[in-house]
């Protein structure tokens, strides 16, 4: 008659303990005791790997992970205090214009770097802070990695842009482009865009760098159409475009000039005044010899002086001198 009733099966479900090997390092022993999915830790970062657990019962606990869904370790009041400070060690940083790694971020490092070590200081004057990060955070929830911190970065730099556009809102605006090469050998782009605001006041805000495969204007004009398209920005609305003298530039009919002119015939033209700056004394310091003279003098007392701290030292005592007597 055994065969017409059901056995009584034992628990599937194991009871995790940690125990130390030989070596010092934990692992996890299952005990096939009777207990309940509950009991299964969710923090991913204390769970215990699936080939620890009876190959009996591997099955029903990847289901009943599975009907749980993406992991949140811990409440959402903490995550957020959590996400609060990096954004804050972030933000701070980037008002200072620092670094954020160091060389040596190791726990035993004493200089884990700007980012770190800023963590640590904030978690030290506030209790919240201290039990939800760093060594208290989960290992799969520390928000310290340098990629967590260039994605925070990316959203401060996206907000930023978004305010200077709605502060533009309807108004008219100047485009102010130049472009250069940097330690990479890449072309970069930088563009500022210049607008009154409503209270009056002639503001300049610098909106990014671009990247372009080439100087020529065909290059930079498409650039500048794919910045419009992100902001949403439109190319009727501009008054006033500023470059360099070069000739891909203020070309008169291939140039960066001439391809919005043809377009908005209303954004004019204006020689950037730095650049008019820089070549205006160039061509006074060919022209006069007592210009050109002075320049170099001066050239040949930084090369001097600066080359030795000794000399550096006695200028300085000597220059003391005279201002002294001056007085």
């Amino acid at each position: 008659m055994e065969k017409y009733f059901k056995k009584k099966l034992e628990s599937p479900f194991p009871e995790e303990k940690e125990s130390k090997d030989d070596d010092g390092d934990k692992s996890c022993d299952i005990v096939r005791m009777e207990t309940k999915f509950p009991d299964l830790p969710t923090d991913l970062g204390l769970r215990c790997p699936i080939l620890d657990y009876n190959p009996n019962d591997r099955d029903q606990i990847r289901r009943e992970f599975l009907l749980r869904g993406p992991c949140q370790p811990r409440t959402k009041k903490e995550y957020r205090i959590h996400l609060k400070a990096s954004v804050d060690c972030v933000q701070f940083l980037l008002q200072q214009g620092l670094a954020f790694c160091g060389h040596d971020e190791s726990d035993n490092s004493l200089n884990q770097g700007y980012f770190l070590e800023l963590l640590q200081f904030a978690s030290s004057l506030n209790d919240d802070i201290r039990n939800v990060t760093l060594k208290n955070a989960p290992e799969n929830i520390k928000l310290t990695s340098p990629d967590i911190q260039k994605d925070i970065v990316n959203v401060v730099a996206v907000e930023i842009v978004n305010i200077i556009i709605q502060d533009i809102g309807d108004s008219l605006f100047s485009i102010l482009v130049d472009e250069s090469r940097d330690i990479s050998t890449k072309e970069q782009m930088a563009i500022v865009l210049r607008y009154v605001n409503n209270k009056g006041q002639v503001i300049e805000r610098f909106i990014g760098i671009e990247h372009v495969p080439s100087t020529t204007s065909l290059s930079l004009k498409s650039a500048i159409d794919k910045l419009f398209s992100r902001y949403s920005l439109s190319i009727s609305g501009l008054r006033g475009q500023g470059y360099d003298g070069a000739s891909n530039m203020q070309g008169e009919f291939s140039g960066l000039k001439a391809l919005i002119l043809k377009e908005n015939s209303c954004a004019f033209y204006i020689h950037c005044f730095a650049h008019q700056l820089q070549l205006a004394l160039v061509a006074m310091a060919k022209k006069h010899t007592q210009i050109e003279l002075f320049f170099s003098s001066i050239a040949s007392v930084v090369n001097v002086v600066g080359a030795s701290a000794k000399r550096s030292d006695i200028f300085q005592d000597k220059q003391g001198i005279i201002i002294v007597e001056a007085l």
